[in-house]
């Protein structure tokens, strides 16, 4: 338990492949995939994880048919009205990151409030990635640096790692230590493609509905089996 990684990001991937071995459409995999997010979000908080991040819609998924974007889209606002009482009474608290706007209003209205009513908790922060992209963000940071830098607010000298990270969507989090894709994927998928430098990257053959508890506590023992460098030899690790 002192070896937990305070920050895991999922790509939860194979709701539809899932949803075909059951013969059923693309959305009964989508709406079983929120039952495997509800377990992990209980598992991270039963053993102590501090943030957890879910690839729930990346911006490339709105090329997807139409019919099932439309569905995910109702699946998103039904699910944070459904769960955010429960949430809120269990401490969590609840942060967005992607390019909302593409969001249609009443979807941007669910977040907000959902928001609003988690903001004082102190528990495990759930931070769902909606609209997301990884380049799309790295974009919009490069334009803030470059904006304060033309407003005389920020020295061209002084553009450090530190600063790129407070001008991403994640600058209130600590990086991801452990990034888990299921499905048998071994993509990143651009996620958090800045933020995953030194992450330890775990992927699994099971598909997102089919991922529980235990499926995480195995990413995570596996995780502490690993031995984390950062650069340095493993002389210097175990001397330090």
């Amino acid at each position: 338990m002192e070896r937990l990684p305070k920050h895991i990001a999922i790509i939860m991937d194979g709701n539809g492949r899932w949803a075909k071995e059951q013969g059923q459409d693309r959305l009964f995999g989508h709406y079983h995939g929120v039952i495997s997010v509800r377990k992990v979000v209980e598992a991270a908080t039963e053993i102590g994880i501090q943030y957890l991040t879910l690839y729930a819609f990346s911006t490339e998924n709105w090329d997807r048919p139409q019919e099932e974007v439309k569905g995910l889209m109702t699946l998103f606002v039904d699910t944070i009205a459904k769960e955010v009482p429960d949430l809120h009474k269990n401490n969590i608290k609840l942060h967005f990151i992607g390019n909302l706007n593409m969001l249609p209003n009443e979807a941007q209205d669910a977040l907000a409030n959902a928001m609003e009513i988690t903001a004082q908790n102190t528990g495990l922060t759930l931070v769902i990635a909606l609209s997301y992209s990884s380049r799309w963000e790295l974009v919009e940071a490069t334009k803030s640096i470059a904006q304060k830098v033309l407003d005389g607010s920020l020295d061209i000298a002084h553009i450090t790692e530190a600063v790129i990270s407070e001008n991403l969507t994640t600058r209130a989090f600590p990086d991801p230590e452990l990034m888990i894709r299921t499905s048998g994927e071994c993509r990143i998928s651009n996620f958090l493609l800045y933020q995953l430098a030194y992450a330890e990257l775990y992927f699994t053959d099971t598909l997102w509905p089919a991922f529980g508890k235990e499926d995480l506590i195995k990413a995570v023992s596996e995780y502490q089996s690993r031995e984390r460098r950062f650069g340095k030899t493993s002389e210097q690790i175990h001397t330090n």
